[in-house]
């Protein structure tokens, strides 16, 4: 019989005292599963928070929004429409942000001069072989799956300005809730997902330059100054190398079985006009969709991403 990898081994991860996701500290894990299993909210109606103006939130209205990310690390806000036939331009996403302590953008590819970006079907040539510049579907993901250790996306805001005319739902869950599922199972699976160079993702070459390097990490991490876990993933096999060992051909086949099953932790909305989600990066999904663009039915959405947390 193959002799058992020790959690150490597998895991070199340095986490903070008493962490509940320090694989050793089972009296801290229990503690925190019971509250996060209490607090967890039964439907996406515990999630909504309605609100007047994005760019002055109310403390009442900022309390539930921080309620919901405390409890799911989501929120889905509804704003009122502005009078007229004007849209709203980006800096209200930024300006959303900063009421919760969302202030360092992430200057991705094909973001704005402020970081915004604007998820649109488009005609450009380079911007279109990029998925969410298209209309077709996007698997299961977290933002900034690509991204180096100091640029790690820990928040971000998803605003919508014109839905599409068919389809483009969103399907959302708490990175934590798959992280209790997967630990509850077999706490290895969580060992071998963090280890440090389980998951790379090839680099990015467009014509024989390379736009971005490739890059190796962890799927789950703890931030050593918050304490939070953070979770980088995508379900895209085309842009993913995992390391060839038997612990983490099981961790990642277990964690593949729970996206692909039914779940009660798991939300489904489609966006209307003024409304949007904040989150601490949960992990999400969209389906394909049609615009019409005669009609005025071309989607749009406003993406910020952060290196902040929700505060």
């Amino acid at each position: 019989m193959p002799a058992v990898t020790p959690y150490s081994q597998l895991s070199s991860a340095v986490l903070p005292a008493e962490s509940p996701f320090d694989l050793h500290n089972s009296r801290a894990y229990a503690a925190w599963r019971e509250q996060k299993l209490a607090r967890f909210p039964r439907s996406l109606a515990d999630l909504r928070v309605r609100v007047a103006n994005l760019q002055a939130l109310s403390e009442a209205e900022c309390a539930a929004i921080r309620a919901a990310c405390g409890c799911a690390n989501m929120a889905i806000y509804t704003s009122v429409r502005p009078a007229g036939n004007g849209e709203p331009d980006a800096s209200l996403v930024a300006a959303m942000g900063r009421q919760f302590g969302l202030r360092r953008l992430d200057q991705n590819l094909y973001a704005d001069d402020t970081g915004i970006s604007a998820l649109q079907v488009s005609s450009k040539r380079r911007q279109y072989e990029y998925i969410p510049y298209s209309s077709k579907g996007i698997s299961w993901h977290t933002d900034g799956y690509y991204n180096p250790p100091e640029r790690k996306v820990c928040a971000m805001v998803l605003h919508c300005v014109r839905p599409a005319a068919k389809g483009g739902e969103n399907t959302l869950l708490d990175h934590e809730m798959l992280y209790l599922q997967l630990r509850d199972q077999n706490p290895r699976y969580i060992a071998a997902l963090m280890q440090e160079d389980v998951m790379t993702i090839p680099a990015n070459i467009e014509n024989g330059v390379e736009i971005r390097p490739a890059q190796s990490g962890p799927v789950f991490s703890v931030d050593a100054a918050s304490g939070r876990l953070h979770m980088r993933y995508t379900a895209r096999t085309r842009s993913i190398v995992w390391k060839d060992d038997a612990d983490t051909r099981a961790a990642v086949s277990a964690l593949e079985a729970l996206l692909a099953g039914e779940s009660p932790y798991v939300f489904h909305t489609r966006l209307a006009a003024g409304e949007g989600i904040i989150s601490n990066n949960v992990l999400h999904t969209r389906t394909a969709f049609e615009d019409e663009q005669q009609a005025g039915q071309g989607r749009l959405i406003y993406r910020a991403r952060f290196y902040d947390h929700v505060q």
